[in-house]
């Protein structure tokens, strides 16, 4: 059973992706920040032999271009919210454990997916905390069953990680990797700039 590994992606297009970012650097730097973050992702991970990795996007008139564009499977992410979307991905795939990650984590390494995956040998599920309260891993052994942990989340808050763990049964075994932010607001971008390069702008 070969570990799949999903990278939730969006078109990146100015204007409609990293809004809040956008807020504060302007829809053009916002997509350009994007799309090297995404660009670099799918380099350092899709080709890795350890597992195989697919792009499910929104919207999903983009899935094929995208696919083209990298070189790279990808499917479309279909309707609903972001549980929605992740639940889908879970039950859809074919058997084998499967890590979803988000396309704006510039920190990620092919270690922390290989961590994951290491993880759920022996654990029901994997998370990757995030310093806001969400997460920018979840990975599911998915063996015997799969669990749908995906409802009654409140995305995009600081109650994310911990709405998602009160959703699996007593007793489920859940590992933990290191905390990494996701670019969301200016702060975040500005922070992430000073530890990457020393710089603010």
């Amino acid at each position: 059973m070969t570990p799949t590994l999903v990278i939730f992606a969006k078109a990146p297009q100015a204007g409609q992706v990293k809004r809040r970012l956008a807020a504060a650097i302007g829809d053009v730097s916002a997509a350009q920040f994007y799309r090297h973050t995404l660009s670099t992702m799918v380099r350092r991970l899709g080709n890795d032999p350890r597992w195989k990795t697919i792009l499910a996007v929104t919207p999903d008139r983009a899935a094929r271009p995208l696919a083209v564009h990298y070189n790279i499977p990808a499917a479309p992410q279909a309707g609903g919210d972001l549980g929605d979307r992740m639940n889908r991905a879970m039950q859809a795939l074919p058997p084998g454990p499967v890590v979803i990650i988000g396309s704006d984590i510039p920190d990620i390494r092919p270690a922390h997916i290989q961590q994951a995956f290491k993880a759920l040998g022996d654990h029901d599920a994997v998370f990757g905390p995030g310093e806001d309260g969400g997460y920018w891993l979840v990975g599911l052994r998915r063996r015997p069953m799969i669990p749908s942990i995906f409802g009654d989340v409140r995305w995009s808050t600081e109650h994310a990680l911990n709405d998602t763990l009160a959703n699996f049964s007593d007793g489920a075994k859940i590992a933990t990797l290191e905390t990494l932010n996701d670019i969301d607001t200016g702060g975040d971008y500005f922070a992430w700039r000073r530890r990457t390069f020393g710089m603010a702008g």
